[in-house]
C-alpha cells in the first residue's frame, strides 16, 4: 500500500458535497399536453338555443347558457323529452278556381248586353200582330219585278211565267215546271203521244246554271246518237241574273221504229237568289223553222218575268 487515496469517480458518500446535484443540472424533460380524453365534456342540448360548440374539448366559444350547459344531464334537469304531437294544420282559405274566372266574366258580359238590348227596345214583350217575321240573314229572296204577265201566262214558280205561243198546247200531266207542245194533226195530246216539238221551262235551287244545263241535255239525248255543242256563256239580259249559259245539240231518235232527225237547245239562267230557270227546247228537224220562231217568242216572255 502506498497510503495515497485513489482519485476515482467515487467518493465518500457521507461527506457533504458543495457542488450542484447531478440531477438538478440535467435539463427538464419535455412534458406532453394534457389528453382531451381526460377532460370532462358536457354535451350540448339539441333543444337549446346555444350556438355551435367549439372545436376543442369542453364548451366552445359559441356555447350558450341552455339547460344542457347548466346541468349535468344531457337533456338538462329542466328539459323534458321532445314532443311527439304534430302542429295543428293550417286553416284552408276559400279560393275561386281559375277556370271559373273567365266563365263568370263571359256570363257578366252576356247579362250586360241583354240589359242594354232590353233598354233600347223599350222592354215591350208584345209583338205587333200585323208584323210578319223577317227571314233569317243569308236567305235569298225573290227579286221584286215590275213585269206584269198577260192573263194567259202560265206560272212556273218564284215569280217566273211562260206565255204559250199560238197553237201550243199545255202538257197538263207534266208536274215539273211548265211544258207546252205541238202535236201532229189528228194526234190527241197524251203521255204516250209523240209531239213534233216542245218547250219546257223548269227550275231548281242552289245549283249552278252550268250543272243544271248539263243534267238536262244528258237526259234529252239518252239512248240517242247525239252530237253536242260546247257550253257557251250568254250575256245576261237582266241585272238580277248572275250566270247565263247555253248549249245546242243534234241527235237521231227512234220514233215508231223510224230514225228521226232532232235538234234542240238548253239555256239556264241563275238569279241572285240562287234560283236557276232552264229553257229546254226540242223539235223535229222537218218542223224546225216554225218551232224555232215560236220558241223565240216564248223565251222572251220567260226572260221578261225573271
Amino acid at each position: 500500500m502506498s497510503g495515497k487515496r485513489d482519485k476515482g469517480t467515487g467518493g465518500n458518500p457521507w461527506v457533504n458535497k458543495t457542488g450542484p446535484d447531478p440531477d438538478e443540472t440535467d435539463e427538464p424533460e419535455e412534458q406532453l399536453p394534457p389528453s382531451p380524453w381526460n377532460l370532462e365534456v358536457t354535451p350540448p342540448s339539441p333543444w337549446g338555443d346555444s350556438g355551435t360548440p367549439g372545436p376543442g374539448p369542453g364548451p366552445g366559444p359559441g356555447a350558450g347558457s341552455g339547460p344542457s350547459t347548466q346541468t349535468s344531464s344531457a337533456w338538462g334537469d329542466k328539459v323534458g323529452p321532445p314532443s311527439l304531437r304534430r302542429p295543428p294544420p293550417e286553416k284552408k282559405r276559400f279560393s275561386v278556381p281559375p277556370l271559373l274566372i273567365p266563365i263568370g266574366a263571359g256570363l257578366l258580359v252576356v247579362a250586360l248586353v241583354a240589359v242594354v238590348l232590353v233598354a233600347l227596345s223599350g222592354g215591350d214583350k208584345k209583338a205587333d200582330p200585323g208584323q210578319s217575321p223577317s227571314p233569317p240573314p243569308g236567305t235569298p229572296t225573290a227579286p221584286v219585278s215590275s213585269y206584269q204577265p198577260p192573263p194567259n201566262a202560265l206560272a212556273v214558280g218564284f215569280g217566273v211565267t211562260l206565255v204559250p205561243a199560238q197553237g201550243w198546247a199545255t202538257v197538263t200531266w207534266e208536274k215539273s215546271g211548265k211544258q207546252v207542245a205541238v202535236y201532229p194533226p189528228g194526234v190527241t195530246p197524251a203521255p204516250n203521244a209523240e209531239a213534233r216539238t216542245f218547250f219546257w221551262v223548269r227550275q231548281k235551287q242552289n245549283v249552278t246554271a252550268n250543272a243544271y244545263l248539263l243534267g238536262i241535255v244528258e237526259g234529252e239525248v239518252e239512248n240517242e246518237v247525239a252530237q253536242l255543242g260546247n257550253v257557251r256563256n250568254l250575256p245576261c239580259p237582266k241585272d238580277v241574273l248572275v250566270e247565263c249559259v247555253a248549249i245546242d245539240y243534234t241527235s237521231t231518235a227512234k220514233v215508231n221504229g223510224e230514225d228521226v232527225k232532232v235538234k234542240g237547245f238548253v239555256e239556264a239562267y241563275r238569279r241572285k237568289d240562287n234560283v236557276v230557270t232552264a229553257l229546254d227546247f226540242r223539235t223535229r228537224v222537218d218542223f224546225a223553222p216554225k218551232a224555232e220562231a215560236d220558241a223565240a217568242i216564248m223565251k222572251k216572255s220567260v226572260i221578261d218575268s225573271l
